[in-house]
């Protein structure tokens, strides 16, 4: 017999990483619970019984002091709530690919999204995704059920909708389903979620069961990923045989020249692979080729842990430097992320984009350095999945956003989802003539003009100005429909000119006149307003034909008539400054925008020739106020009847000093 093992069989990193997690709590001696079975592995969970770890189906089973582990598949929102509101003590060990599409699949949702789920909607994993689910959300389990779904439903056709795919999905069931997706979904953005560990696994299988006339799946039955490999090593080899120790060996008939293959799913541990080899190699009466028998559980262990350029991995933030970010991989070496390598913004501070304690995603960059420590990549990771979000965005005509990183040669650079997209100056939104640094470090909007994703080319041109024109052909739309005269508007001052202020009051410029910026005589606009300044304003009049805006700003309340006749009577004596002359009188001051007469024959108590005579200008004088006419809007002064209010007191005791 020829055996062979798959390069990828056993535990996954989720898996492996909730086990020891929960192996570690029942190692210091805490009274430890799982919620749910922690893996689909029989012998797994009874070794973990031994050490007096149980499993329970919901929060409120957990007896008082206990810790709850919540195991890889992850949990919905709603029983997160619940452990919070029961205050029981718990460790979230879900797998970080999990935990990945519960954070997708939650602000998709309400962002309005209709949420579709590739994968079994009764498995404990689309359970848990589906909880994280505030509006309408799907499952499927072939490209022929979403096919019906979609058909079943029209409104997934139209409306928003968001694909995501349980992590152990088959590899090609989900490429077929994505292409009817994107076919009968217009209105569509999709995220492939598959682990890689699983589609990697998947791959070696059916390789692994092309040249082999014999194969062996090891793992729980109740095991999504399992079956799964399952499903693809029959289809390729008709002498496939699911198990789940090595004891069911024995009811398989096996021949001499039979070419066998042994791949695990990801529940399965390294000692029941091991266990199976071992019977197996017995069976074959030879050593295994390359294998020394009683290191094969070590070498097997190590096997599963090595590390790829290029490949993903998760990994845990230790510590964080200016230059780097240190992150625990659970193994022998440590990795870390150099600044270059942990985001596009080349203004970043590692503290604003990172945490000790975060669980990242990263790519391989180079696997031994000359420190003996693994070099890792953020920012290609988060580029890698922004691309499939840019594809989906450019498809749909979405606006995307992003901050202003720098300013180049004819443009500048945004940065969003961790890629660089170049937005031409003609495409900025800012003036002709007006500096592009007045944009940087801000938050623009903007749409693809086009991307592409050439191995080593890779690009993205976007334009902030078509977003804004859309915004603004909305806003006048909105406008149009409901202005009227006399209604008020706070707006912005975009230009002066020489008899006015242009005003943007919504996607629409209306015009100040000069003459209604003050009620008193100015010589420009930039008098009372500047560019920029933030403005109350009313309609005055409307030229529909023209789409023309007349607007007011001067407020009534601030009119000089109305200021002077809420303060002033007739009969009232006030000083007043002399401002012009005429024949018939003189013209002075009351308050600034209100002017009132001093009729010639009212300046002396004797006839002059002309006001001269007796005033000059920008002299200052007592008057009477003798008369107001509203409707006219003139104020009668007179300086004589204050003479003649003097002198009648003076007359009256002459008169009696005689008698």
């Amino acid at each position: 017999m020829e055996i062979t093992v798959a390069k990828t069989a056993g535990f996954c990193f989720g898996v492996d990483r909730a086990v020891r997690i929960t192996e570690k709590l029942a190692c210091e001696n805490k009274k430890v619970r799982t919620l749910g079975p922690i893996i689909h592995n029989k012998s797994v969970v009874s070794d973990l019984e031994k050490k007096g770890v149980f499993s329970v189906d919901s929060p409120e089973d957990a007896e008082s002091g206990c810790t709850l582990v919540i195991r890889s598949h992850g949990v919905g929102k709603s029983v997160y709530d619940l452990i919070k509101e029961k205050e029981i003590d718990f460790v979230d060990a879900t797998c970080p690919f999990v935990s990945k599409i519960h954070k997708i699949a939650g602000e998709m949702s309400e962002k309005g999204y209709t949420v579709l789920i590739a994968g079994d909607s009764s498995h404990p994993e689309v359970v848990g995704i589906m909880g994280f689910c505030s509006g309408d959300v799907f499952t499927f389990k072939t490209a022929e059920e979403l096919e019906k779904l979609v058909n079943n439903y029209p409104g997934l056709s139209e409306n928003p909708v968001c694909l995501v795919a349980q992590t152990t999905f088959d590899v090609k069931e989900f490429k077929k389903s994505l292409k009817i997706f994107k076919k009968l979904c217009t209105n569509s953005i999709f995220f492939d979620t598959i682990c890689n560990a699983t589609s990697q696994r998947q791959l070696d299988a059916e390789e692994l069961a092309d040249r082999s006339n014999l194969m062996i799946v090891i793992g729980g039955r109740h095991s999504s990923n399992t079956n799964k490999l399952y499903d693809i090593c029959r289809k390729r080899c008709g002498r496939t045989f699911l198990i789940e120790t090595a004891d069911e060996l024995d009811h398989i008939s096996f021949r001499e020249d039979d070419k066998i293959g042994i791949t695990a799913g990801a529940s399965t541990p390294a000692s029941i692979i091991k266990e199976v080899l071992d019977i197996m190699n017995n069976k074959s009466g030879e050593a295994m080729e390359n294998v020394a028998e009683e290191n094969f559980g070590e070498m097997l262990e190590e096997s599963l842990k090595s590390f790829n350029t290029n490949d993903r991995i998760m990994g845990v933030v230790d510590k964080i430097e200016p230059n780097a970010v240190y992150v625990n991989l659970d193994r022998k070496q440590t990795g870390y992320i150099p600044i270059t390598e942990l985001s596009n913004d080349p203004n970043v501070v590692p503290e604003d984009v990172v945490k000790v304690g975060d669980e990242l995603e990263l790519l391989i960059m180079r696997t031994n350095d000359q420190e003996g420590m693994i070099m890792l990549s953020k920012k290609r990771v988060d580029s890698m999945k922004g691309w499939d979000v840019f594809e989906a965005a450019l498809e749909n005509n979405e606006v995307l956003e992003g901050i202003v990183t720098e300013v180049i040669k004819g443009g500048i650079i945004v940065v969003c989802n961790n890629i660089r997209v170049f937005v031409p100056a003609s495409h900025s939104g800012v003036g002709r003539g007006e500096p592009l640094e007045n944009l940087l470090k801000t938050t623009v909007q903007f749409k693809l003009l086009e991307i592409s994703k050439q191995q080593g080319r890779r690009r993205a041109v976007g334009s902030i100005r078509n977003v804004q024109r859309e915004k603004n052909k909305a806003l006048r739309e909105a406008f149009w429909s409901s202005v009227e005269v006399g209604k008020k508007y706070t707006g912005t001052v975009k230009s002066l000119t020489s008899y006015g202020a242009f005003v943007d009051i919504g996607g629409v410029d209306g015009m100040i006149h000069i003459s209604e910026l003050s009620w008193n005589r100015i010589k420009h606009p930039s008098e009372v307003v500047n560019v920029g300044d933030t403005v109350e304003v009313y309609v005055k009049g409307i030229d529909e034909e023209k789409k023309n805006i007349s607007l007011g700003y001067r407020k009534d309340e601030d009119n000089p008539w109305t200021v002077f006749t809420n303060n002033y009577n007739v009969g009232d004596v006030i000083d007043v400054t002399i401002d012009g002359m005429s024949s018939f009188g003189a013209f002075a001051v009351i308050i600034p925008g209100v002017k009132g007469l001093i009729h010639i024959s009212q300046i002396a108590n004797r006839r002059i020739e002309k006001p001269q005579d007796e005033l000059t200008v920008g002299q200052t004088v007592k008057v009477k106020i003798t008369e107001i006419n509203d409707e006219k809007k003139r104020v009668s002064l007179s300086i004589r009847a204050l003479l003649n209010d003097a002198e009648a007191p003076a007359e009256a005791e002459k008169s009696a000093a005689e008698e």
